[in-house]
């Protein structure tokens, strides 16, 4: 099982999420987490805007993977997002994403989460993934990719 698997649940799970701008997707984030998981919006909006300012997390090939660390959580949190229209991200490649993965993660950065942020850049990058990301039609389908996902074997790109 794929690390992300652990941490990412069906109601963390949206898909054509309507957004137009990192800004907007940020606090989309922050809007669904704190009903779910009794989160600040406003802490995971900061938090993921400040990681942000510092670089940007688009990878290419249509993908980002905001990360943050965020005070007072007592486990690491992911959600994702498939974009309704993809959105400008500052990737490498220049290409907009509609693929997002955040990861909310305790304060001090942990052995796990370097470990799961490696796993999740790592079977991102496999054009068969995210291909079969993007045929999944239920949030409960996107988890089984993921669950079904191996850092090895993933798919070839």
């Amino acid at each position: 099982m794929n690390a992300v698997a652990r941490y990412l649940l069906p109601q963390d799970v949206c898909l054509d999420l309507d957004v137009a701008s990192k800004r907007q997707l940020f606090h989309a984030i922050g809007q669904h987490m704190h009903p779910e998981h009794a989160l600040s919006p406003d802490d995971v909006v900061l938090n993921l805007s400040r990681r942000e300012q510092a670089g940007s997390t688009g990878l290419g090939e249509g993908v980002a993977i905001p990360h943050a660390r965020v005070k007072g959580l007592d486990r690491i949190y992911a959600f994702y997002a498939r974009l309704k229209s993809p959105i400008p991200f500052d990737s490498p490649d220049g290409r907009p994403v509609s693929d997002v993965l955040a990861l909310l993660v305790p304060g001090p950065a942990t052995e796990e989460h370097l470990a799961i942020l490696a796993d999740a850049m790592q079977v991102l990058s496999h054009r068969r993934f995210r291909r079969r990301l993007h045929a999944s039609a239920t949030p409960c389908e996107v988890v089984e990719v993921f669950r079904d996902a191996t850092t090895a074997g993933a798919a070839s790109p």
